[in-house]
């Protein structure tokens, strides 16, 4: 699948940054236009299609009310038989033919309108994929899924329906308005002389009514937001556990009326102004009576009683898809400000991408050295707020002084080398930049200077597919799907057979856990596995890695959450894993990495000591300052 490099964008500040100024559209009115244009390019074939077929019904229509008055005429006239057969014979014809028509088009609109819908949320969602780690660090998840079902959900019926209905419309008032010319053009001008008038005033509620569905679609994000954190399993047991629930309805219910007020006003927007077109269209007839009525009284042989019937006939066909023009002016400024929100996010820059002459990493030819030379790495502020905020809870937990300021460095001259089948270990207090290093491997965030090395080549020299495919990472917080577990293990090798994969779960020791459940490697997980407990999704989470076998490791104390008898099993399992690959290990007990070739203490982004377990203990620092306090708050009594 072909990723985009960003497009456009840039200038968005950081991803969950202001909304964009309301007043900002006459120079993006048309700039949203030629991008939605683009989704349709692919049809333009079918487009076409449609097109004539639009108009050969809309013709075929314009004919019936000019069969009407030549019937009229021809009974107050030469009163012809024959005639009238041909002209009755006709107005039973068209109408079939026309109906038989529409269909086929409605048919061909629809389809071209919901592959185009299906092309918008594809691109959404492809180009999320790759946005990088801190977008979705910094924007919520129930504001990304409004993005793709609320707003792109949103402009479905313009898509679908408007495009087909504006051409339509437009045809059937052009032809309309011509048929009505060529009968009298002096009852066409008092027909069509309040329409500037309509037609600016038109303009001026559709660009309220885009201001307000702008405003609507943000409260429908903060909505989708709120029910996201709140009514998600992690969500509700915090709920439950602080006795928060009246909290939490309140919060919903201020902003429900929220969005409820505001749909009322969209909902009303111009409702006054298309009453009175309605009024206007309703009584128009009656002017056209009084004005051909004079004419006629007045001796004009060019009005008839046909023109008359035949006038007032393509009047009424004029009104509804003129007011139904006016009324689609408002809808597609409503629409417009939906796919504001849409290409806001589709412009935004994927910063981390394959280099173009990126190359693949071969798994045959592949050592796993890893070498940071020099790395500096800073997070954008509004990130490295979060990761303050993050810390200052931490240090409070621990009783420990609450950083206030953030750091400009999240990382500083970083030096380190992990050869081949070495297990490096990344200890220090919380907030020292461990999770940090290991997300600048697999390239989660980039170097600001320095490199980071896989056998030799800068990391950001290698395609993502690959380093993905042959870096394996096991976390402290587990994610697993809410499927079966099977699927969670395939997830990490979709053609892993069910030797491959029961072979991992016993390594993993959970292979007999799973055997019990109910339904044993069938068995659905639930919601990000809480249907398990903690130190079987962890073993679940070690088998998906087994199974996938990568050349380097990422362990974020991964047996953190597991039982004396089951880490004692895993660490046999990740010993066996670790012969002849990398593994560099983030570890908060220190019993876990005791035997570690390499142990680097950080502190505050900076590697302050290194050395083996045995040659810092020697050394008295910050290693041999931890190492006493948690071994002696291990010790019984």
């Amino acid at each position: 699948m072909t990723r985009r490099g960003g497009g456009g964008g840039g200038g968005w500040g950081r991803f969950g940054g202001p909304e964009p100024d309301l007043t900002r559209r006459a120079g993006t009115a048309r700039k949203t236009v030629r991008l939605i244009s683009g989704f349709f390019a692919p049809y333009r074939l079918r487009l076409g299609l449609i097109a004539v077929l639009i108009l050969v019904t809309v013709s075929v229509g314009v004919v019936n009310p000019i069969l009407l008055k030549l019937v009229i005429d021809n009974l107050t006239g030469p009163q012809d038989l024959g005639l009238l057969y041909l002209q009755c014979g006709l107005m039973i014809v068209l109408p079939i033919l026309t109906s038989a028509i529409g269909v086929w088009q409605a048919f061909l609109s629809n389809v071209v309108g919901q592959r185009v819908m299906n092309d918008l949320r594809l691109a959404l969602y492809t180009h999320l994929q790759w946005m990088p780690l801190r977008f979705f660090t910094e924007t919520r998840t129930g504001e990304i899924q409004s993005r793709i079902s609320n707003d792109v959900g949103g402009v479905q019926s313009v898509v679908t329906d408007t495009a087909s209905s504006l051409l339509a419309n437009f045809a059937t008032v052009a032809t309309t308005v011509i048929a009505m010319w060529i009968l009298d053009w002096r009852l066409t001008l008092l027909s069509l002389g309040l329409l500037p008038i309509f037609a600016y005033i038109t303009y001026r509620v559709g660009k309220v009514r885009r201001e307000v569905s702008t405003l609507t679609q943000r409260s429908m994000a903060e909505m989708s937001a709120i029910t996201e954190e709140s009514l998600s399993v992690s969500g509700i047991l915090l709920s439950k556990t602080f006795g928060q629930q009246e909290a939490s309805i309140e919060r919903f219910s201020r902003e429900s009326r929220r969005l409820g007020d505001l749909q009322v006003r969209g909902q009303m927007i111009g409702r006054w102004f298309f009453a009175l077109i309605g009024t206007f269209f309703s009584i128009m007839p009656a002017f056209v009576y009084l004005l051909a009525g004079s004419l006629i009284i007045g001796g004009d042989t060019g009005v008839s009683i046909g023109t008359i019937v035949a006038f007032t006939t393509l009047q009424s066909r004029l009104f509804f898809p003129l007011g139904q023009l006016l009324n689609v002016q408002v809808e597609i400024q409503g629409a417009l400000a939906l796919f504001d929100r849409i290409f806001e996010y589709l412009e935004m820059e994927h910063e981390i991408t394959d280099a173009p002459d990126a190359i693949e990493l071969n798994p045959a030819t592949m050592r796993g050295e890893v070498a940071f030379e020099n790395v500096s790495f800073r997070y954008p502020v509004a990130t490295a707020q979060v990761e303050v905020a993050a810390e200052a809870a931490e240090a409070e937990a621990e009783g420990r002084a609450v950083p206030t300021t953030v750091h400009p460095f999240a990382l500083t001259d970083i030096s380190f080398r992990a050869a081949p089948g070495q297990l490096v270990a990344l200890v220090g207090p919380s907030g020292s930049g461990k999770t940090t290093t290991t997300y600048l491997i697999p390239r989660l965030y980039d170097v600001d200077s320095g490199a980071v090395r896989i056998d030799g080549i800068d990391v950001r020299g290698i395609t993502l597919g690959s380093l993905g495919r042959e870096i394996g990472v096991v976390t402290q917080e587990t994610y697993l799907f809410h499927d079966t577990v099977l699927a969670n293990l395939q997830y990490a090798r979709p053609d892993a057979t069910q030797a491959q994969i029961e072979a991992a779960a016993s390594a993993a020791a959970i292979h007999q856990r799973i055997s019990e459940l109910p339904e044993g490697y069938e068995t659905v997980v639930g919601e990000r596995g809480y249907k398990l407990s903690g130190g079987e999704k962890q073993r679940i989470a070690i088998a998906r890695v087994l199974l996938k076998d990568p050349r380097i490791l990422i362990l974020d104390e991964a047996t953190s959450a597991l039982d004396t008898v089951s880490e004692r099993l895993i660490q046999g399992a990740l010993q066996r894993l670790m012969e002849g690959r990398t593994t560099i290990a983030i570890a908060h007990r220190l019993s876990t990495i005791l035997r570690a070739d390499l142990i680097l203490v950080m502190e505050r982004g900076r590697i302050v000591e290194r050395g083996t377990h045995d040659e810092l203990i020697r050394h008295e620092g910050l290693y041999a300052k931890l190492s006493a306090e948690q071994f002696a708050a291990d010790r019984p009594g």
